[in-house]
């Protein structure tokens, strides 16, 4: 079986990308090719090639306007595109090339679309007084967050939940569900 292959896409911190990384380091049938930025300065850079992961960084012209990136990708090998905290909204050529997916910090489609990231969705989620959050698994297409759900896992907001609370709750379910789905789909070809 050939082996499928993942680019990671990611602007920040980069813990979701480590995660993902670690879990399939031991696996024989899918593997975390490289890791892609639009910020040069990301320390998810910095934690992929600690784990010996290929980095590229890219600017917003060769990202919008040239096919470098789809070319480089296309040379690769690469099987699907992981959004792991990537903010920019993915091109139409990127889309119509790559399988792309996404995971959001919140129970879509509540507290999605452009500008809902993060601290954010954590901070309305806790001002709206809402009973449960989670993360939405989705595929990616033009619109922020607006692609078919794959899946998704819920966790309870408390009354006296902060932002930071339930930021730590999400993340819990980031790392336990976001690299076995990746699995899942690259394995079992979910459509």
């Amino acid at each position: 079986m050939n082996v499928k292959k993942i680019a990671v896409f990611a602007s920040g911190s980069g813990t979701n990308a480590q995660n993902i990384i670690r879990y399939f380091s031991g696996s024989r049938d899918i593997k975390v090719d490289s890791l892609w930025s639009n910020k040069p300065d990301a320390y998810a850079l910095t934690r992929a090639a600690a784990l010996g992961i290929d980095t590229f960084v890219f600017s917003r012209k060769q990202f919008y306007e040239t096919s470098e990136v789809i070319d480089k990708l296309n040379e690769r090998g690469i099987d699907l595109i992981v959004l792991a905290g990537f903010l920019w909204l993915v091109p139409e050529n990127l889309i119509d090339t790559f399988t792309i997916i996404n995971i959001h910090p919140a129970l879509l489609p509540n507290y999605g679309g452009k500008g809902m990231y993060g601290m954010k969705v954590h901070r309305s989620v806790v001002e709206n007084k809402e009973a449960e959050t989670g993360i939405s698994i989705h595929f990616v297409n033009r619109v922020y967050d607006d692609g078919e759900v794959i899946f998704q896992a819920k966790c309870p907001v408390l009354s006296n939940d902060s932002p930071e609370d339930v930021a730590q709750k999400v993340h819990q379910l980031e790392y336990k569900y976001f690299p076995t789905v990746i699995e899942q789909l690259l394995l079992e070809k979910i459509k």
